[in-house]
């Protein structure tokens, strides 16, 4: 099994930009405790604060999947069901 990499682009409804802030950040912290998370941090874009972006590190795919299926990811999801606009979600290899 090979690392894999994540880059996740999520774009808030412009008037929900600070409640997908903090649900965003509520996944910090459970993550990182998480079996396999080698690398998860969170971005704001500097010229448009609705765009948050996720760079992740994973010790396989298969941890990355069982990542998505935790409470904590559950419940982001319905804190912030209609507040997205868009996002997409880039799984990426390193190559030397």
């Amino acid at each position: 099994m090979s690392k894999l990499t994540i880059v996740a682009n999520i774009f808030a409804k412009p008037d929900q930009v600070d409640l997908v802030r903090t649900e965003l950040a509520k996944l910090i912290a459970p993550t990182l405790a998480e079996e396999g998370c080698l690398q998860y941090d969170l971005h704001q874009d500097n010229e448009d604060p609705a765009h948050f972006l996720f760079y992740e590190n994973w010790a396989s795919r298969d941890l990355w999947l069982v990542h998505m299926e935790q409470p904590h990811i559950k419940a982001y999801a319905e804190a912030t069901e209609g507040a997205v606009d868009h996002f997409t979600l880039h799984e990426m290899t390193h190559l030397d």
